[in-house]
């Protein structure tokens, strides 16, 4: 996305739930989840019925956590984000809006929050994405108001220097915004302290020659700093114990989706910006305007969903609205849809937009 740098704003742990009350959520057992083909005998659309662990497309995400055996994933929100139909989605037309509002927030916009996600396993922490910190979107675009990722992690009992790996979907800044802060002297530093920062070489290069200046983030803020703290890595490599890397080019050069495995044979595909909104699993045709190479999109989701549609799998989309956790699924007429799962809040979304 492109995104105009602001200086990070004021935490706001007012709007969080206390830590006790969040650690009471996430000690509850979580809902189960069968493995299964992916097909459903009915329009998921319909089948879906929202409850307290199913959100709304047209609302902001709250904080949620699935758990996969082995392995829990909680969306660690920083920032709500309502896109513009038309300035955002150029190439869907208008007539699909008109004929799904249930998508739509109560402005007429597509709302979009964005943050990291957190992977825990054995011990070991790791952070997919920082969130669009203290930037904001273009008017054209949308509007936005973020920086709250490092008071969620205080309210769920993280600290940042806890995390052992911080791994980049994309270097856009609604993905890098809080990757640094700046200490007394107005030096960046590292976020998470003790944590390597990861990037696909070919995401990489690219950005560091000043070739993408669209959505590119700060070059004093980040570029230089995460010089000098990160390492690349090339499509295919396990960036962290049981999580690979899949190089999904055309959002943006080096875009990476992560694959995470987890026990009984199950995954779930972190595809960062490959899918906006859930109408693009349906029509993969539809680029966004930020896309660098359309056609590179398109050969990307067309990879992508043929393995979110492969069984035990599962995806998760960052500006799903309050819908991130879930599947690609086929409806009785054979056409790919998005299919929520069930995923517990542990707090309400940190954000909300006026």
């Amino acid at each position: 996305m492109t995104v105009v740098h602001r200086t990070p704003g004021p935490s706001r742990r007012g709007v969080l739930r206390t830590a006790l009350a969040t650690a009471a959520a996430m000690s509850a057992p979580l809902a189960g989840f069968t493995s299964g083909v992916a097909h459903a005998a009915d329009d998921p659309a319909t089948s879906v019925h929202r409850s307290r662990h199913i959100g709304a497309l047209s609302d902001q995400s709250a904080v949620r956590t699935l758990a996969l055996g082995d392995t829990r994933l909680t969306y660690v929100v920083d920032a709500a984000m309502e896109l513009d139909p038309a300035g955002f989605l150029p190439a869907v037309p208008a007539s699909y809006w008109r004929d799904h509002p249930e998508a739509l927030t109560g402005s007429g916009r597509i709302a979009a929050s964005a943050g990291g996600v957190l992977v825990e396993r054995g011990g070991r922490r790791l952070l997919i994405d920082v969130g669009l910190g203290g930037n904001v979107l273009p008017a054209s675009l949308g509007t936005s108001r973020g920086g709250a990722l490092l008071s969620t992690l205080r309210a769920l009992r993280v600290p940042p220097a806890s995390v052992d790996t911080v791994a980049f979907t994309h270097l856009h800044t609604d993905h890098t915004g809080l990757g640094f802060v700046r200490d007394r002297d107005h030096v960046p530093r590292k976020a998470f302290p003790r944590a390597d920062y990861l990037v696909a070489g070919a995401e990489w290069v690219p950005f560091w020659r000043g070739d993408v200046p669209v959505g590119a983030p700060s070059w004093d803020g980040f570029m230089v700093p995460m010089s000098r703290a990160s390492r690349r890595f090339a499509d295919g490599a396990e960036v962290w114990p049981g999580v690979t890397a899949l190089i999904t080019p055309g959002h943006s050069p080096g875009h990476t989706t992560y694959v995470v495995g987890a026990s009984a044979g199950r995954r779930i595909l972190v595809f960062g910006d490959a899918f906006h909104t859930p109408a693009l699993l349906t029509h993969p045709e539809w680029p966004s305007g930020p896309d660098t190479d359309v056609a590179g999109v398109l050969k990307a989701r067309t990879k992508l969903l043929s393995q979110l549609l492969a069984p035990r799998t599962y995806g998760f989309g960052f500006h799903f609205g309050d819908q991130a956790f879930g599947r690609a699924v086929r409806d009785r007429a054979g056409v790919v849809r998005w299919h929520p799962v069930p995923a517990r809040e542990l707090l309400p979304a940190p954000i909300r937009l006026p």
